[in-house]
């Protein structure tokens, strides 16, 4: 055995009898236990689950309907401004904003085809509000202990200001029944 191995098997020895010093098999017990109740919680948490297949891309989405109006069959759970008539369209933010990068979603059916899309509704950031075109349009809207489908949430958080100014609604994929 050469000395390299020894001193790193002293290093070794060390760290461990330090550690076990310092823990208690109910503290380590309990830390796996909380590693294994977050493991478990992972699939609760709002992300984008491709359901398999092309989805479309907002251009063939067959659209009808004034984005201007709260009656847009995009806007059926938006809660703000409508960033149409803040300079922006349904997808983009206007001009001097930011887009959250955190969002609220709805499912929403376009009375062209007939078929549900899932909506995010993406928050613009960092200049006041808007003022123009309010609507609060609450279908499928959750309490408040369901954070992900409540739209009653500034959700300008992830960008440089928490200022809202509207609210986007973009088509993300046909909803899975």
């Amino acid at each position: 055995m050469n000395t390299t191995d020894n001193l790193m098997d002293k290093l070794v020895e060390r760290f461990s009898r330090g550690v076990a010093r310092r823990t208690s098999r109910r503290g380590l017990f309990g830390l796996l236990g909380a590693g294994v109740v977050g493991a478990a919680s992972m699939p609760l948490l709002p992300v984008a689950r491709a359901a398999g297949g092309a989805q479309p891309k907002a251009a063939d989405v067959p659209d009808s309907g004034d984005d201007l109006s709260c009656d847009y069959w995009r806007y059926c759970a938006i809660d703000g401004f409508l960033c149409t008539c803040c300079g922006g369209s349904v997808n983009t933010c206007p001009p001097g904003t930011e887009m959250s990068p955190i969002t609220w979603i709805g499912t929403c059916t376009n009375p062209v085809d007939g078929k549900n899309y899932v909506i995010s509704y993406n928050d613009c950031c960092g200049k006041s509000g808007c003022g123009n075109c309010l609507c609060n349009t609450n279908q499928g809207d959750r309490p408040m202990y369901n954070p992900p489908k409540s739209n009653d949430i500034n959700w300008c958080l992830g960008t440089e200001s928490t200022i809202y100014n509207c609210s986007t609604a973009i088509v993300v994929g046909v909803a899975v029944e």
